[in-house]
């Protein structure tokens, strides 16, 4: 038995191979030879700078070329700032309940770009039970106030035509100097192209049959195209909704052209359509039920 103290102590063993080198995070393939650029560590600060407002600029190309470009009277129009329409004279307005209270004096001495308000179109009914509840104060104080009016009725696609047209008819009376009645259609809910279109001519041919006239068509550019861009609608005329653009794009026969919602108005509280018509003074007045003599007209 050996004591404690006589006990030899262990030879050291010595490592035979290298110590394995630590390797700086930044140290990869990418940045020994000719491939030391693709890392951006490698970069001057002055690069990276220059990297990030290229990238910048590119981006914000991109988002005005693809959304605010194409977009930009829109833009402009929710900041109240409205582009006129250039080489017209006629403008005028179209109105409904949602416009409030009318004073109708301010109305009747305002200007859109600097020319008088010369028509207004009213809101009259909806579907086959709904009237504006604004209506016939709206419609009688227009012709006090010395504006060529209009009446239109918003179609519903729940009932025929035929009871809708039959609806307006009993709660609108149209007068010689008014214009022609007008269809507002922007929803076919569940029906066909097919029945939109039936539906429509029935309407048209029953306001047609009581007034002599052909009623104006109001709709969307879009819906134009896709559900009543066809010869049997070409007779009637057109009153397009397309805003936000320079010019109409529609390549038919147009008269009235509603080129934005976002309209101020003197008398009138909230925004308001803004429209033009497509022709002279005299030929708007001639356009009108039993085409009044313009010497009869005051303004």
């Amino acid at each position: 038995m050996v004591k404690e103290t006589e006990r030899r102590p262990r030879p050291v063993q010595r490592r035979t191979t290298k110590p394995r080198q630590k390797v700086h995070p930044a140290i990869t393939p990418y940045n020994k030879g000719r491939f030391w650029w693709l890392n951006p560590r490698n970069w001057p600060s002055s690069v990276i700078w220059i990297v990030i407002a290229i990238v910048a600029m590119g981006y914000m190309f991109f988002f005005y070329y693809f959304f605010i470009g194409p977009s930009s009277f829109r833009w402009k129009g929710l900041y109240g700032d409205v582009k006129y329409p250039e080489g017209y004279e006629i403008h005028g307005i179209d109105i409904s309940h949602y416009q409030g209270s009318i004073n109708w004096e301010k109305v009747r001495n305002a200007s859109i770009n600097d020319e008088p308000v010369r028509f207004i179109f009213i809101k009259a009914t909806e579907g086959t039970d709904i009237v504006d509840k604004n209506f016939d104060d709206n419609f009688r104080k227009a012709k006090e106030n010395g504006f060529i009016r209009g009446a239109y009725h918003f179609f519903s696609p729940r009932s025929s035509g035929k009871e809708q047209a039959q609806h307006f008819l009993s709660r609108v009376h149209l007068q010689d100097g008014d214009l022609p009645p007008v269809l507002d259609i922007e929803t076919v809910g569940e029906l066909t192209p097919q029945q939109v279109k039936y539906e429509v001519l029935n309407w048209l041919s029953v306001v047609e049959a009581r007034y002599g006239v052909k009623p104006i068509i109001y709709t969307y550019h879009k819906f134009k195209l896709e559900y009543l861009n066809d010869e049997i609608f070409k007779p009637y005329p057109y009153w397009i909704a397309h805003y936000y653009v320079e010019k109409v794009e529609y390549n038919g026969d147009w008269k009235f052209w509603q080129y934005t919602d976002r309209g101020d108005i003197d008398g009138i509280r909230h925004k308001v359509d803004l429209n033009i018509f497509n022709g002279s003074l005299y030929q708007l007045v001639k356009f009108t039920i039993g085409s009044t003599p313009i010497e009869d007209i005051e303004y």
